[in-house]
């Protein structure tokens, strides 16, 4: 076989890094046509025949190794020792396309200009976020003068390389709390509330809020380790905010990356967020020392997020957005889908597999896709 038949065979980029390849390692006529015959069988291999039910092979194709696969909730990330959601709860997770996973986790990679161990502890010191009750010592409510006055750590300060005033500012300007006076000492800070009513109670409440106030760092980081992957330093974070470290200096944005798949498609668009799809079903079934087909797994990624959004595979995703009546009726919430076709005056074309083998009849699948017309002779 030659290039112009494989041509009318194999989609153009395949035929396109197939004649790049092939000049990159000086090939013998025979030889490229023993590479072009192999190429064209593992290709007619990969491909599906007309009316083979691909859905139902890709659910039960990850579902069934899935039902083997250990409960274990969490697994040590590296030797960043933060604890990860895995195994089955993780792709409960991915499938429910939850908003927030439990464990949310960043990986930060860093350019090549700061891809050293010191530079990496440095920016990880600098990535983690920094709350007022980590630099504070003894916060206290002055019942006398009616303030709370939060003495400051100078080794703390030192360490976070910030001041006193920087302190005040960055409080005024983050906290939540409204209609309050911050003023600062030596080495504390002092918060004084404008309502003249004030009682010891609200005081109380105020400065609990006060001392989770963000300081310094990028927000929802709570925890940093940084560790060393194939010669490439890595700071692994519990807790994500993605735009944020995308903008700190020294940070590769091509690399960087987290778990929250909501997020990835904020920051980096539906395609990217497909691919996370792909990647965090592939790494928890190999973590659970599963073999599944990736084609399985981007048939339900591209299902997800076919419209440009992401949708979970269950009620209130791809189940209960189907056109068929019969199909989302068997799904879940029977009576609640009835009801409302029932009053809309839906009509069910019968389209699919589910509601076919409701009413018992051939379903739309292989040789059943197919009507037999028949012209008998005159």
């Amino acid at each position: 076989m030659d290039m112009k038949e494989a041509q009318e065979i194999l989609p153009i980029k395949i035929v396109a890094d197939l004649e790049k390849e092939m000049k990159n390692f000086k090939l013998t006529s025979a030889q490229k046509e023993k590479v072009i015959q192999r190429t064209v069988e593992l290709y007619k291999q990969s491909c599906y025949d007309p009316g083979e039910a691909i859905g139902v092979v890709a659910a039960q194709s990850i579902s069934e190794p899935a039902t083997q696969m250990t409960m274990r909730t969490f697994h040590i990330a590296g030797a960043a020792d933060i604890r990860v959601t895995q195994g089955l709860p993780r792709l409960v997770e991915i499938f429910d396309a939850r908003r927030v996973p439990k464990t949310p986790v960043m990986s930060v990679y860093l350019d090549s200009k700061h891809n050293t161990a010191e530079k990496a502890e440095k920016m990880a010191f600098e990535i983690q976020e920094t709350l007022l009750e980590d630099i504070a010592i003894e916060p206290a409510v002055d019942l006398l003068n009616m303030r709370i006055e939060v003495k400051l750590d100078d080794k703390m300060l030192k360490e976070k390389k910030l001041t006193v005033e920087k302190v005040c500012e960055n409080l005024v300007e983050n906290t939540r709390v409204k209609k309050i006076k911050v003023s600062s000492t030596k080495d504390s800070v002092i918060i004084k509330s404008e309502d003249e009513d004030i009682t010891i109670k609200k005081l109380q409440k105020i400065k609990s809020k006060i001392l989770k106030t963000h300081i310094k760092g990028v927000k929802k980081v709570t925890e940093v380790r940084v560790s060393n992957k194939e010669g490439r330093w890595v700071i692994t974070t519990l807790g994500s905010n993605l735009a944020k470290v995308l903008e700190v200096p020294g940070v590769d944005t091509t690399r960087t990356t987290c778990n929250n798949i909501h997020e990835i498609i904020k920051v980096f668009g539906v395609e990217a967020a497909r691919q996370s799809i792909v990647d965090g079903v592939m790494e928890t079934m190999e973590e659970g020392g599963l073999d599944v087909d990736v084609r399985h797994v981007l048939l339900t990624a591209d299902m997800m997020t076919a419209t440009g959004a992401i949708k979970a595979i269950g009620r209130y995703g791809i189940a209960g957005a189907k056109g068929s009546v019969l199909a989302r009726a068997n799904f879940e919430e029977t009576m609640k889908h009835l009801t409302k076709a029932a009053i809309g005056a839906e009509v069910d074309h019968l389209d699919s597999i589910i509601e076919n083998v409701m009413i018992n009849q051939v379903v739309p699948v292989g040789t059943g896709m197919f009507d037999l017309v028949f012209k008998p002779k005159k």
